[in-house]
């Protein structure tokens, strides 16, 4: 059965009180059990025992939303409305690389090798230790911190890779040529996958506040990229024009 017997026994080890972990998990005792372990751990917890609100909650940060942006998601597999599945396939076809540790009751090998190829980091079969849990929570947040530092010049969504040091950009595994507005008009939209930027928000990023011209010149920008881009930019399926209010990317 599941155990706190983590406590205090991993206190010699320096946890950063910043890390948050969202748990999405639909059975209340252990929930709460996950929770007590890792508070004393000093992580910073959030939870919900829902599918789609988890799956909204995560498609949310970056967003400059209030709202809590994980480090870590624990995730169980059978939840309300959707599954945990289908959660980690659609995160990562999204470009969402938070780390994901699944928890679950389903523990064949069939179903450990199917969590792990749609997307999840890492894969606990219950019952186990608050132990076994918070240390395999400290290695993928490890891990994670280590790609970030590594691959911090690098930025990729979908079939699409940024190099930002070296200002070059490959799509679908070739080098496409950007001038310098489209690089920057990239840059932003490839690091907040899904938020919609008016023409006035561009222009303040990727111009500046000085800039005086005609704020169609977005659209100019945006055509141009999408031919480089797109495989049918009048059919886009990176720049995408959200009607009324202005652009996104993915």
């Amino acid at each position: 059965m599941l155990s706190l017997e983590n406590s205090h026994a991993n206190s010699d080890l320096h946890i950063n009180p910043h890390n948050r972990i969202l748990l999405v998990e639909d059975e209340d005792l252990i929930r709460e059990m996950i929770v007590v372990a890792l508070s004393e751990e000093g992580y910073e917890v959030k939870t919900t025992a829902n599918g789609r609100t988890a799956l909204n909650l995560l498609q949310n940060q970056g967003l400059g939303s209030s709202e809590f942006a994980p480090d870590l998601v624990i995730l169980d597999l059978m939840l309300p409305e959707i599954n945990g599945l289908d959660i980690c396939r659609l995160l990562r076809y999204q470009g969402n690389i938070t780390p994901i540790l699944v928890v679950s009751a389903k523990g064949s090998e069939t179903d450990r090798v199917l969590g792990l190829e749609v997307g999840a980091d890492d894969y606990l079969t219950k019952p186990f230790s608050m132990r076994e849990l918070t240390a395999r929570c400290r290695a993928l947040l490890r891990r994670h911190r280590y790609s970030v530092q590594t691959q911090a010049q690098v930025q990729s969504y979908r079939e699409v890779q940024l190099f930002t040091e070296e200002c070059r950009v490959v799509v679908r595994g070739a080098e496409v040529n950007l001038s310098p507005k489209e690089f920057k008009l990239l840059e932003l939209f490839i690091g907040y996958p899904k938020r919609v930027w008016s023409r006035e928000q561009l222009i303040e990023k990727v111009w500046g506040i000085d800039f005086v011209g005609d704020s169609k010149t977005v659209d100019v920008h945006i055509r141009w990229l999408r031919e480089k881009l797109e495989l049918n930019p009048s059919q886009p399926e990176y720049l995408i024009t959200v009607r009324g209010f202005g652009y996104r990317f993915g």
